[in-house]
């Protein structure tokens, strides 16, 4: 079997034929038929529908054929004007090759006959009046459609941009967090080992354990709750290893919690700014606890204190937790809020609230 695709020339001249465009030349060759046929008495309807339909078919394969060819055009020459034209030259030749075709073996030439010639004349100026505005109707059509499938793709071109300066910009949030949660946790570590105390060696090597389990996740874009209270739990007992009379802690989470959705260390943070700024200044020390939980499509995590609490409200958040508020409106597209509240006598309450949405596996 010979296919277009063995020659390059004809492929090259494949003509933009669908199904859209054959339906709407059938419907409309068949109209003027229709329209044609009271003149026709000696014709039937479907035989007179037939040739009009032939006809129009040849004029779609001219407009087609003109959207592809030649492929360069000269500036002045647009070629939606080729198109056009060219339909509206290719009415008379069409209709002439159909004549030719029906008449063939007929002892007089249908040019001498007066009701053939009459025929031709309207067919091709009914032809002539309509075709060239109904090329100009398809035409505007492919046009809207092209600009719709134009807006489209730059739509999704725009998501796509938008998506990856999000997930840009949350690695950046994430590298500022990292360093910070680091440097103060070596840093607690380094107080131990000035102050010669004993437990140095036991608490820096839960300090390797935890970082073994914590680094790997930094990188990621999104954790679990679950895994985020295992680091919660993990690095407060590191912190009680380090002040075991000045600091107690207790975690309440919904089971249904576990599983959902949240940047890395969000709630890692809020317990670390518990510490280094209500625990530790504090000479009793304090309770951190921690509660999560899961009501009406929110979710809501707590974490209280027994610190000094906020020395000056006016100050605002630091570094840490205003990352992680930028980081929480990224992520949950501005629907999360992180809030702060002063208790009395003393302490903090720090509370994130953000949609309850699994974290995809």
């Amino acid at each position: 079997m010979v296919s277009v695709a063995s020659f390059p020339a004809l492929r090259r001249l494949a003509l933009p034929v669908n199904w859209r465009r054959v339906r709407f030349t059938l419907i409309a060759s068949s109209l003027w038929g229709l329209i044609l046929s009271p003149a026709w008495t000696t014709t039937p309807t479907l035989v007179l529908m037939g040739r009009t339909v032939m006809v129009g078919l040849v004029l779609m394969l001219v407009f087609g054929l003109f959207e592809r060819w030649p492929k360069r055009l000269p500036r002045w020459l647009a070629r939606w004007v080729l198109q056009v034209v060219g339909v509206a030259l290719a009415v008379p030749l069409a209709v002439l090759a159909l004549y030719l075709v029906n008449t063939h073996g007929d002892s007089v030439p249908f040019w001498q006959q007066e009701t053939r010639m009459n025929g031709f004349f309207t067919m091709s100026m009914t032809a002539v009046l309509f075709a060239p505005w109904i090329a100009m109707s398809a035409l505007m059509r492919q046009r809207d459609e092209t600009v719709r499938s134009q807006a489209v793709v730059f739509e999704r071109e725009r998501s796509e941009m938008e998506r990856k300066a999000l997930d840009a910009r949350l690695r950046l949030l994430q590298a500022q967090v990292e360093p910070h949660f680091l440097f103060n946790t070596l840093a607690n570590v380094r107080e131990l080992v000035d102050s010669g105390s004993p437990q140095a060696s036991t608490v820096l090597g839960s300090l390797i354990a935890y970082l073994r389990a914590a680094v790997p996740r930094l990188q990621e874009p999104a954790t679990t709750l679950g895994q985020e209270l295992e680091l919660v739990r993990a690095y407060l007992e590191l912190m009680q290893m380090r002040m075991p009379d000045r600091l107690q802690f207790v975690l309440h989470a919904d089971e249904t919690a576990q599983g959902l959705r949240c940047p890395p260390m969000t709630l890692l943070t809020l317990v670390e700014n518990a510490v280094r700024h209500g625990i530790d200044p504090s000479e009793e020390g304090g309770r951190i606890e921690v509660r999560v939980r899961v009501r009406d499509g929110r979710c809501r995590a707590q974490i209280i204190d027994t610190g000094v609490g906020l020395r000056d409200p006016g100050d605002g958040l630091g570094t840490g937790l205003s990352t992680l508020r930028e980081r929480l409106q990224l992520t949950f597209g501005g629907d999360a809020q992180l809030r702060l509240f002063t208790l009395e006598p003393h302490g903090l309450r720090a509370e994130v609230d953000f949609p309850a949405q699994r974290n995809p596996a």
